[in-house]
């Protein structure tokens, strides 16, 4: 019988990465590596093969499946606070601007100016689509009467997860599903 994944390229094949607990690393972005990363961990000994594609690859003395979920062998310990980024600002917004709710031509917005002694921090930094930045201009939200929907916070790793759970990859294998929401409720 014939498969799909038989005639996937090998780099249309990632594998998903799960922590030693088998928990993914990371939700969003998804924790995935190309298949020659995963398939070397593999011959290092660094991790399990959970799941695998039907696809193989060849060597001249051997062939392997393709890794498509795998574990690694150590637990990574994940920090508590996420690095202050682009995206992961953005991530704890939701992709939304905090003035409008618009998820389009978004940029960030400094809530108290840097003019005004505004620094660039988690509590003061906010996602901004740019008319409305345009419009804030150098003024706090007060003064430039544009409420924020949610004022501004640090999030931990674990906020910045639930929220990447609402934005899935465009291609989820099969195989993926069971490790990605094995905590998500169950329907009746």
């Amino acid at each position: 019988m014939f498969h799909p994944d038989l005639i996937r390229h090998p780099d249309s094949c990632p594998a998903l990465v799960l922590n030693a607990d088998y928990t993914p690393l990371s939700y969003y972005p998804l924790s995935l590596w190309p298949w020659q990363t995963a398939i070397k961990a593999v011959f290092l000994d660094r991790v399990d093969i959970v799941a695998h594609y039907e696809r193989e690859v060849h060597s001249p003395t051997a062939s392997i499946k393709l890794p498509s979920v795998i574990a690694l062998k150590q637990y990574v310990k994940p920090s508590a606070f996420p690095a202050f980024t682009r995206f992961n600002l953005f991530l704890r917004d939701r992709f939304a601007c905090q003035y409008c709710g618009s998820p389009k031509d978004l940029t960030f917005d400094h809530v108290v100016p840097r003019a005004q002694g505004g620094r660039t921090t988690w509590e003061n930094v906010v996602t901004a689509c740019a008319p409305c930045n345009l419009r804030k201009g150098g003024r706090t939200p007060r003064q430039a009467a544009m409420p924020l929907h949610v004022a501004p916070i640090r999030p931990t790793n674990w906020q910045l997860q639930e929220h990447g759970r609402r934005f899935p990859p465009n291609h989820l294998h099969d195989t993926w599903h069971d490790w990605l929401y094995w905590d998500v409720e169950l329907e009746a």
